[in-house]
């Protein structure tokens, strides 16, 4: 199964990068590296919560119901103008019900490693989410799944296609952060340069943003 940072390198991810980019006034390059560590710490936090049958259940009905991917249908409609703020409320809603007391851990170490400030990491989150949603709700859709076991299988699909152990086990370290952002840093080499191996995150990173 291809990873979630497939998605960032594709037609459809470029022109996500690119509303993103408009929508908050940041350069496509710093919302491209916010987006491409963030899909993943969002997904890897979605699986976490649905380790109890609650949690993939909801996550299981949001995905066939709002959140079935109709939102990546219209992305031109969407960006045009600035995103409506009612994508944006419901992006803070996900982000709150995904990330929890988190959040703000979650956005400083981005803000820290990104180079961006904290208010425009927490503008680019809550865009992202619903998208990630809609994309979520998208490939459930065509994997047909429909059971709780199968929502915390396709997280885990779409993680392990990009994220060798030693970057899920950086997703797990960067959920539980006590907000200093320095975790980040602790582990910036190997995701930023430092792996190399072919489909791994280090690698996609450095094809996604080594050219211009």
């Amino acid at each position: 199964m291809a990873g979630i940072l497939d998605l960032l390198g594709s037609d459809l991810g470029k022109t996500i990068i690119s509303g993103v980019s408009g929508q908050t006034g940041q350069s496509e390059s710093k919302t491209g590296s916010v987006l491409t560590m963030a899909l993943p710490v969002l997904m890897q936090a979605m699986k976490r919560n649905t380790s109890t049958p609650q949690g993939a259940e909801g996550l299981l009905s949001a995905l066939s119901g709002k959140h079935d991917g109709g939102i990546l249908d219209n992305l031109g409609g969407l960006f045009s103008g600035g995103v409506d703020n009612s994508v944006l409320d419901d992006g803070g809603k996900i982000l709150g019900h995904v990330l929890g007391d988190k959040q703000q851990n979650v956005q400083n170490a981005l803000s820290q490693k990104s180079g961006m400030d904290a208010v425009s990491v927490g503008q680019i989150l809550k865009v992202a989410a619903p998208l990630l949603m809609g994309f979520l709700g998208k490939q459930a859709k065509q994997q047909k799944v429909n059971n709780s076991s199968g929502v915390e299988g396709l997280l885990g699909g779409l993680l392990s296609g990009n994220s060798p152990q030693q970057e899920q086990s950086f997703l797990e370290s960067m959920l539980d952060a006590d907000g200093d952002g320095n975790i980040i840093d602790d582990v910036a080499e190997m995701v930023l340069g430092g792996n190399k191996k072919k489909g791994g995150l280090g690698g996609l990173l450095g094809g996604l943003f080594g050219k211009k």
